[in-house]
């Protein structure tokens, strides 16, 4: 027997003894307990059941970092880039391990079960959540999405992947139906959920809020019990997007296994209830019994039954590998006589502009949302690796003329009262965001005995001037700066359309107070905690907001100018914000926010060796992109983002990426904007035909194709060879540098008998060589590239013919080619 068979039979022998030990245990539960054990007991666990030697399973957020029970500063998370960076990469590798590390930061933070990952696509650039998400394309989606799950499951830890499925865009998205057609609902948008279930076993899926073709998915039979299950053989646990499960009966006969948060949920009593009265059999009950005492086994929490990973992988460092996906996942659009990376010799001059250039957005807005013990911004990351004197800095313009969360300069705690105004407890606070959901209270807090929360600390100002402080969030507040009350009132509801955006609340100036810079002064921000005994959901979400003095946009751009003529190479670093690019809402259009663009022209007039970095998550439009020496994407790039792009700007790192999703020279050209339901209902009018596929259909050119991306070396691609099943592309270095390139695979049908997209990705594969040397890469054609979903036969259909294969550097830029007969 080789070491292969005898793994495999390893593996059998321990799945056998799991589903041993969760039949033993299933058949010690009344039903009472049963349906207790599909609700959750809180905001992120499952109850423990002590008689069977059940554990309770603790969940969290998110994609890019492991948040644990509570959000909070008290307990910081490591910080990735977000996952269109990490898709940016394309390097399923490098996702598995990013995946350990998320699995090593759950098991240090008590966490089983990971919310990750986000696999829903980029139907439309509008979609404000697409930076949690991966890719425009299907395939390129599944693969990175199955070596992330593969990698945190190979640390025993469960993944979720989510939004199962239709949920690619936020404006009503907890009630809208997504009306999607067979063909590209199977080709397109469970493409990826599909391949991550070949590949990677995910041991949990979430359903999302939205409707797909009339069926709520929490109560989808058919896409949940008879594809996903009974197609795909799925067999791991299903849950529900918190607060999504509506319907006892509909959810648990629709294939839902656990609705949360708890405690007051559609299952638990209410469950146990459908059952005794007949409108639920108890063997569905069973069924998603099975499911969660089986997740149990597979992460260590039920007795008798062997851990999938008995031994977690070895530690790793997760700075460093930080630092190495940013830089691996930015990547550089344009670079004109080889601007990038910069000549470092001695006396050069770097003058960075731009707000986003000190204050770093290194994580996309929403449920995804995690506390970095440390951040290194742009500013930060090139002043350490410049020499003194080498580098001067400028605002030149900022994002954002709102105000936003308290940030630096500011030192903060939460101090808990009770109606006495006694202390009962108090935790620290990064951002000035108070975001406590659930029982993530500080140590000896109750929602009952809780009276006030008084944000409290010190403000250091970085400026002299006029400086606006506020409030986002409803109910009560008093504000006090310097020992003296500005404002107290009361925030209600607005028009935001979105429960997540309506719970958080609009940011909301207060007052303005004349400060000095390098003075500090005390700040306090007071909320009267409400009577909250009748709600399901306990939570206090509230922030305290800042902005610093608003200078003349035009006499900052000046000084930039100023800044940009006196060095040798300008870097201007352009940004969104959360009030862009967030959870809760899309985008109205893709423009940079403020005078970003302004900034940009009258710095490249200045100096024509001006490099641009855009610090988004997902498309905006760059209308000066031709007039600036180079554009480089780096994404939201997590905490070491700064650290990063000192090593790419400077060449001690190639920038790696490729783009994941085009992105188009106007809002005008994208091929899909449609995000708003129109009564209800939001229509895929555009079927098969989303991103590169739609481009190439109507002839327009995007301004950066899908998989666009530039190293810091060339490639010769030298021959190709085509079979049904793999393609074979040998390449050279002709560069003077070491470099990784992507070899992408195309398919173009030459004469087409069905209706399908002119191309379409098929595989790809990184080469890596030095200087001169060749490589040779092999990439597996999965038969499914082949295949269309038959909408009359209700299955796969193989389409024959003769394929043209291509080996492509991006989509637009075809090297090598080959014809395949089928």
């Amino acid at each position: 027997m080789t070491d292969a068979d005898q793994a495999r039979e390893d593996r059998a022998r321990e799945d056998r003894a799991r589903e041993d030990a969760v039949e033993a245990a299933l058949g010690k539960l009344d039903l009472d307990t049963k349906a207790r054990l599909l609700a959750g007991q809180d905001m992120w666990s499952l109850p423990a059941v002590p008689g069977i030697g059940l554990g309770s399973l603790v969940m969290s957020d998110g994609p890019v970092g492991v948040r644990g029970v509570r959000w909070t500063a008290d307990d910081p998370s490591l910080a990735l880039p977000s996952p269109t960076a990490l898709a940016a990469a394309w390097d399923p590798a490098l996702a598995r391990r990013a995946g350990r590390l998320l699995a090593q930061e759950a098991r240090r933070k008590g966490v089983h079960v990971l919310l990750a990952p986000t696999v829903n696509l980029h139907r439309s650039p509008l979609g404000g959540r697409h930076f949690e998400c991966y890719s425009e394309d299907p395939y390129l989606t599944g693969a990175i999405g199955s070596g992330y799950v593969s990698g945190v499951q190979d640390g025993g830890v469960a993944t979720t992947v989510k939004h199962f499925v239709g949920n690619d865009a936020e404006t009503e998205r907890f009630t809208v139906d997504s009306v999607i057609a067979p063909r590209p609902l199977r080709e397109v948008y469970l493409a990826p959920f599909e391949a991550i279930v070949a590949n990677a076993r995910p041991w949990g899926v979430m359903t999302a809020y939205n409707r797909v073709n009339g069926t709520t998915m929490t109560e989808h039979r058919y896409l949940v019990n008879e594809v996903l299950r009974g197609e795909w053989g799925f067999d791991g646990y299903n849950v529900s997007d918190w607060m999504a499960a509506r319907s006892t009966t509909g959810d648990v006969l629709g294939g839902l296994d656990v609705a949360m948060p708890g405690p007051q949920t559609v299952y638990g009593p209410a469950l146990a209830e459908a059952v005794r009265a007949g409108e639920v059999p108890e063997h569905a009950v069973d069924g998603a019994v099975r499911n969660v005492l089986r997740l149990a086994a597979r992460v260590g929490l039920l007795e008798g039954a062997p851990a999938v990973v008995a031994e977690p992988p070895a530690p790793v460092d997760g700075q460093a590998l930080a630092r190495e996906l940013a830089a691996r996942g930015f990547v550089l659009v344009r670079n004109d006589a080889g601007a990038l990376p910069l000549d470092a010799a001695p006396g050069r001059t770097v003058a960075l502009i731009g707000a986003a250039a000190r204050d770093a957005r290194v994580l996309g807005g929403g449920s995804a949302t995690v506390f970095p013990e440390r951040v290194v911004s742009p500013l930060d990351g090139l002043t350490a690796a410049l020499p003194e004197g080498a580098l001067t800095f400028a605002v030149g313009a900022d994002p954002s003329d709102e105000l936003g969360p308290a940030g630096q300069g500011f030192e903060l705690r939460a101090v808990c009262r009770d109606a006495s105004g006694a202390v009962i407890g108090e935790g620290g606070l990064p951002g000035g965001q108070v975001q406590w959901i659930g029982e993530d209270l500080p140590a000896g807090v109750t929602y009952e005995t809780m009276a006030t929360i008084e944000v409290t600390g010190t403000y250091l100002p970085r400026e002299s001037g006029e400086h606006a402080f506020g409030t986002r969030g409803l109910g009560a507040f008093t504000l006090a700066v310097g020992g003296r009350t500005l404002w107290e009132g009361v925030q209600e509801t607005g028009d935001e359309a979105d429960p997540f955006e309506a719970f958080f609340g609009a940011p909301s100036e207060r007052a303005r107070i004349t400060l000095t810079e390098g003075e500090p002064v005390g700040v306090s921000l007071t909320y009267r905690v409400p009577d909250m005994s009748a709600l399901p959901l306990k939570a206090v979400v509230f922030s305290l907001l800042h902005l610093g003095p608003r200078r003349d946009a035009d006499e900052l751009i000046a000084e930039a100018v100023a800044a940009a003529r006196a060095a040798d190479t300008a870097v201007v670093v352009v940004a969104t914000t959360e009030r862009v690019e967030s959870e809760g809402f899309d985008r109205r259009d893709l423009t940079l926010p403020g005078r970003q663009d302004d900034l940009v022209r009258a710095v490249a007039a200045a100096n024509p060796d001006t490099v641009v970095v855009v610090n988004a998550g997902s498309p905006v439009e760059l209308p000066w992109r031709e007039d600036v020496a180079a554009v480089l994407l780096t994404w939201f790039p997590g905490q070491e983002g700064g650290a990063a792009l000192a090593d790419v700007l400077l060449g001690e790192a190639e920038p790696g990426g490729r783009l994941p999703t085009t992105w188009p020279a106007a809002l005008a050209d994208a091929p899909v904007t449609e995000v708003v339901p129109a009564e209800g209902r939001l229509e895929y009018r555009e079927g098969l035909f989303i991103g590169y596929r739609a481009y190439e259909a109507r002839g327009v050119t995007p301004a950066y194709p899908f998989g666009h991306g530039l190293g810091y070396t060339d490639w010769a691609y030298e021959s190709l060879e085509a079979t049904a099943g793999s393609v074979r592309v040998r390449l050279t270095n002709t560069g003077t540098r070491p470099g990784r390139e992507v070899v992408q695979v195309y398919l173009a049908p030459l004469a087409d008998g069905v209706e399908r997209p002119a191309s379409w990705l098929a595989g790809f594969a990184g080469a890596e060589a030095g200087p001169g040397e060749s490589v040779e890469v092999e990439i597996a054609l999965p038969p499914r590239a082949f295949e269309i979903w038959d909408e009359e036969a209700r299955g796969w259909r193989r389409i024959g013919g003769t394929y043209e294969v291509r080996a492509s550097h991006s989509h637009a830029d075809t090297r090598l080619t080959a014809t395949l007969d089928l």
